[in-house]
């Protein structure tokens, strides 16, 4: 078996991974690609924790001539002249605070540091006139043209997206500090900038016009991340070794990997593409586990959708849109579909070419998972480990196909969350069951259409499909009386697996299902 590597768990840096002997799946192809294109100014739009500062890292070191970190990588064979240009790189990834005067100190620290090298005008005070005084000092002083790198350029608005008052100022701060991008064209090279979300270029960057977005361009579809194909090629020996470890198979662990981290596409023709930091820490730590939601809680993603009354079964359904839909800027958008793509949450998973139409949904396991954890405490508000234990509970018994005990959980569970205001309607517990449902891991979909109306719930296990009709101060008789009348099992007649009715009742001054019955059809 071969030897296990190192893999650069949270490492962005292009020459330490080179130098130290880390994995490294080859982006050097497109790294040549995209600086000898038509396109001088480049903004690409990847999730968190997806290679973008990797990239951002590697162009630094190539512009300024390091050869050397290139030996054996894609671009050795494609550069002749290896020309060293002045970098000017900026890391904005930490830059994420309400407080705006955090912000200013951050970049004011980054604008010294190069104008230790390159010198300043002490009468200079505003970002912008810094910012341009020192692009041109570096590039009189270099003989040079100057490559300006900016990664993550939305992270000081990210924490305050929800807040419009906090928002604007944050934003006219920010377009100060980029404004010099356009004025200074004569010296700079190349520009590149990286972020989550896409703000319109009115609103960030003025008058820069001449930004291309390659974000959803079919050729640098697989720029940031795995693909597929460097799983099973460049990867096959660490997919071994994680196999062993686990005592599996090659074939069921990369089935697994596959289920897990896969299923991300980036444009209309794309690989497939695995979250890369979710898949190292796995090979790392030689478990499987939803590393990209340990790594942060999307505390911003939340707040929109509290803002746009989001249900969490919106969110885990598939919905076709056109690319104005969702690439598009997240600061005039009305809706969630913008933030969920460009955040990650939610990828493309098709394409109709008559009618330019994308179908989007969540990508993987990891993402349903650990999206529906973070969304539980605000529905049941109770603790998460709480609400965990229980999930695991549940589980168990539905793998024992124990519908009965399952319930008995939850209401155990229920029994134990205080009372919130906003939950005394139907629909509230509706959600409840669909997050828990699909915490395991199940297929769950909500107001599912038959011929006869539609079922509140549906939930398909490893061996039996559940129709699920939900009522509130009532009885379980009632329910389940309604999934006889409408004859609701009989639209999933062709799904291959046995059917069984469930009626549930909850109780709006209990805060709890009181009854149930369970029928097979």
């Amino acid at each position: 078996m071969a030897e296990r590597r190192r893999y650069p768990v949270g490492n962005a840096d292009f020459s330490k991974i080179r130098k130290g002997g880390y994995f490294y799946a080859d982006k050097t192809e497109y790294v040549y690609r995209m600086t000898h294109s038509d396109y001088e100014y480049v903004f690409l739009s990847r999730p968190r924790r997806f290679g973008k500062s990797l990239l951002t890292s590697t162009l630094k070191c190539y512009f300024e001539g390091r050869k050397d970190l290139f030996e054996g990588l894609a671009i050795e064979q494609l550069e002749t002249e290896w020309i060293s240009y002045p970098v000017l790189h900026f890391d904005l990834s930490k830059a994420r605070s309400s407080d705006i005067s955090v912000i200013r100190e951050m970049i004011d620290g980054q604008l010294r540091a190069y104008e230790k090298d390159y010198g300043r005008d002490e009468t200079e005070n505003e970002f912008n006139s810094r910012f341009s005084s020192l692009i041109e000092r570096a590039y009189r002083q270099e003989k040079k043209p100057v490559v300006v790198l900016i990664d993550e350029y939305d992270s000081p608005m990210l924490g305050v997206l929800h807040d419009e008052g906090k928002l604007v100022a944050f934003r006219e701060l920010m377009q100060n500090f980029y404004s010099p991008l356009k004025g200074c064209e004569q010296y700079i090279r190349f520009c590149f900038l990286t972020g989550i979300t896409k703000f319109s270029q009115l609103s960030i960057f003025s008058a820069l016009n001449n930004i291309v977005n390659i974000s959803m361009d079919p050729e640098y579809a697989g720029i940031c991340g795995i693909t597929r194909e460097e799983l099973c090629t460049q990867m096959r020996p660490d997919v071994e070794i994680l196999a062993h470890e686990l005592g599996n198979s090659y074939d069921d662990t990369l089935a697994e990997l596959i289920e897990y981290y896969d299923g991300y596409h980036f444009s209309r023709k794309s690989p497939d593409i695995l979250n890369p930091y979710s898949l190292l820490c796995a090979l790392s730590k030689k478990e499987i586990g939803a590393y990209w939601f340990a790594s942060g809680t999307p505390t911003y993603l939340i707040e929109m959708m509290r803002k746009f009354n989001v249900p969490p079964s919106q969110v885990g359904r598939e919905e076709e849109v056109m690319a104005c839909d969702f690439d598009a800027p997240t600061e005039r958008m009305n809706n969630i579909t913008p933030l969920m793509y460009q955040s990650g949450y939610t990828t493309i998973k098709g394409y109709d070419k008559p009618t330019r139409t994308y179908t989007l949904d969540i990508p993987n396991r990891e993402i349903r998972i650990g999206l529906m954890q973070s969304l539980l405490p605000y529905y049941v508000q109770v603790q998460a480990q709480a609400g965990n234990t229980t999930v695991a509970r549940m589980y168990k018994a539905l793998r024992r196909d124990d519908m009965d005990g399952a319930l008995r959980e939850l209401q155990e569970y229920l029994g134990s969350v205080p009372q919130t205001d906003n939950t005394a309607y139907e629909g509230h517990y509706q959600q409840v069951l669909y997050i828990i449902f699909s915490l395991m891991g199940m297929y769950c979909d909500v107001e599912v259409r038959t011929l006869k109306g539609r079922v509140d719930l549906v939930m398909r296990t490893h061996s039996t499909l559940y129709i699920i009709e939900v009522k509130m101060n009532k009885d379980a008789e009632t329910a389940m009386a309604q999934v006889g009348l409408k004859d609701y099992p009989a639209r999933f007649v062709g799904c291959g697996l046995p059917r069984v009715k469930v009626g549930v009742n909850f109780d709006l001054d209990r805060r709890n299902i009181t009854d149930w019955l369970i029928q097979p059809v």
